[in-house]
């Protein structure tokens, strides 16, 4: 039973016990993934990251092996992606550390493993984008409304319509309080009505202003 608190490595990191700690960071990725879109809607795009980010993390972990100069390049290299790059998905994130972690391969010397950790992780993010993993098409739908309006219920008829899921994420008011400004996350059923759920919802809201486009880091609908 004792055994369960060994370690797979030995005195010395082998090609085949890399493999099993990457196959093992990719079960816990795939675990983790599963329990996170369990009764929750979650994009595809979390749920990607989620699988490949142990994966990541694990050859990273290896590529500094005890070593404090190292450790602190990571940490330094690291902190700048955090801070220097643009906010996007969790996609986009990913793709920024999978390049950076095989950069620290190649640095550090392990050039097989820098060229066999991209392979992996490249053919498991191409495999996991083509299956039916989660929500896309998640929109930032915003609309104003006047204070008159029961913006509750307002709408409810043509988010049935329109859309597959709806949800109302923010409310504030504007103009002295006379008008609301409304925020919904939405997934359409077809992007070719989007002009004709523009027009309804125009009719609604008095001709008030209304934008529909992708949300800045929207992953959860």
């Amino acid at each position: 039973m004792s055994a369960i608190f060994e370690s797979v490595l030995g005195t010395t990191f082998t090609l085949k016990t890399y493999l099993i700690c990457l196959a093992c960071a990719l079960v816990c990725g795939i675990l983790a993934a599963l329990a996170a879109s369990y009764k929750s809607q979650t994009t595809k795009s979390f749920l990607v990251s989620l699988v490949l980010l142990p994966m990541i993390v694990e050859t990273v972990i290896v590529m500094v092996n005890g070593n404090v100069g190292t450790g602190v390049a990571v940490m330094g290299a690291f902190s700048l992606v955090r801070f220097r790059s643009v906010p996007g998905k969790a996609k986009d994130i990913v793709s920024i550390f999978l390049v950076m972690t095989a950069g620290l391969a190649c640095a550090a010397g392990y050039v097989a493993i820098s060229i066999l950790f991209t392979m992996l992780v490249c053919g498991a993010m191409m495999l996991l984008a083509c299956m039916p993993l989660g929500d896309e098409k998640i929109l930032d739908l915003r609309i104003t409304v006047p204070e008159t309006l029961h913006y509750a219920d307002a709408f409810e008829d043509l988010f049935q319509k329109y859309t597959k899921k709806c949800r109302l994420v923010r409310v504030k008011t504007s103009n002295m309080g006379s008008l609301y400004k409304l925020q919904y996350q939405v997934q359409l059923k077809d992007t070719g009505n989007t002009q004709a759920f523009l027009d309804d919802l125009r009719c609604r809201n008095g001709n008030l202003e209304i934008s529909l486009g992708e949300g800045e880091g929207s992953e959860v609908l």
